[in-house]
């Protein structure tokens, strides 16, 4: 098998622990000896053991000679609960790492390979780095800028409309694209919405489904004059303490200010105003877009005007990837 499909298997192994390991990255690990896998291993969560030293202690046999491949370097860093995983590989005389990123953290990166090389081992990167940044994408965000990664939810017709002229919206998709979007929710720390969806919609942002106990996300409400009704759910139901406001100021202060409140990622559900806002400001990293196969002719819009003014400039989504949900269907991709 060439270094592909043994990296593939190990990016598989990280998504195991997709939504455990914050604010870690998913890291799987995969211990090839002649040809053959002798082990294997992932990072489950904060405090438990990386990678690497799971994989070498489910070995089945002696790592010594093995090439071991890891979708992201082996740390080399002290100050943290865990050994580094540069100096175990060390020590177990593994032959060759093969690497699909390097560690994003300005602070450490490419220490990892350079402790290795030094003890003669030789190392290979940039195997599959594509797939590895996309499924690290917010830890790799989160490094390189303090602020969380932000991830835009747009819903409606096929014409764009998300609700009639009169805020007529529930619902526009059906109760699989609804089900999705729960859990999108759970799968973030933090759901914003504007102050116009708060006094409109009066909602909830919790997570709502069949036997879920996990933690609900802090609910992040922007206003520019902080006119929010007083007795609106968000402000007086069981999760009254996770509700956030945030009045005037940047969009980029309020992410830094959640991102020191350890919130890795944020979910903008709307509306239209704060959606185009950070679009404008150029803040959002992904969109997943639900589509309704129908029409409203008129109606309210997704978006507003986010001041574009030439086709080739046009938000435009990469890595795309479709779902059917029912009847709708959910686009999402990286900007």
């Amino acid at each position: 098998m060439p270094h592909a499909g043994f990296m593939t298997r190990a990016l598989a192994l990280a998504r195991q622990a997709e939504g455990r390991t914050w604010p870690n990255p998913m890291v799987g690990c995969v211990i090839v000896k002649d040809g053959r896998i002798i082990a294997e291993g992932f990072h489950r969560q904060p405090g438990q053991a990386h990678a690497e030293p799971e994989a070498i202690e489910n070995a089945a046999e002696p790592v010594r000679g093995s090439t071991v491949y890891v979708n992201l370097e082996p740390c080399c860093h002290t100050h943290k609960r865990t050994p580094p995983c540069a100096q175990r590989l060390i020590a177990e005389g593994v032959k060759r790492v093969v690497i699909a990123n390097e560690d994003p953290n300005p602070s450490v990166s490419g220490r990892g390979v350079a402790m290795l090389r030094e003890a003669g081992i030789e190392v290979i990167t940039g195997v599959m780095a594509d797939d590895g940044e996309l499924l690290n994408e917010v830890f790799f965000h989160n490094q390189r800028t303090g602020l969380p990664f932000v991830h835009l939810k747009l819903a409606g017709t096929l014409d764009g409309r998300i609700a009639m002229p009169d805020g007529q919206s529930q619902w526009i998709t059906g109760p699989e694209a609804r089900e999705h979007a729960h859990r999108l929710r759970a799968s973030h720390m933090a759901i914003a919405v504007g102050a116009g969806t708060v006094r409109a919609d009066n909602p909830a942002l919790t997570v709502r489904l069949p036997g879920y106990q996990g933690p609900q996300p802090v609910r992040a409400v922007f206003s520019r004059t902080g006119d929010i009704p007083p007795d609106c759910r968000l402000l007086n139901d069981a999760d009254a303490s996770r509700t956030k406001l945030f009045v005037g100021g940047s969009l980029d202060g309020a992410l830094a200010a959640l991102y020191q409140e350890g919130l890795c990622n944020l979910l903008v559900e709307g509306g239209a105003g704060l959606a185009t806002a950070f679009l404008q400001a150029g803040l959002v990293q992904r969109i997943s877009h639900y589509l309704n196969p129908s029409y409203l002719g008129t109606g309210l819009a997704a978006l507003g005007d986010y001041g574009l003014r030439d086709l080739h400039r046009r938000i435009t989504l990469n890595h795309v990837k479709c779902t059917l949900l029912g009847d709708d269907i959910v686009l999402t991709g990286r900007l």
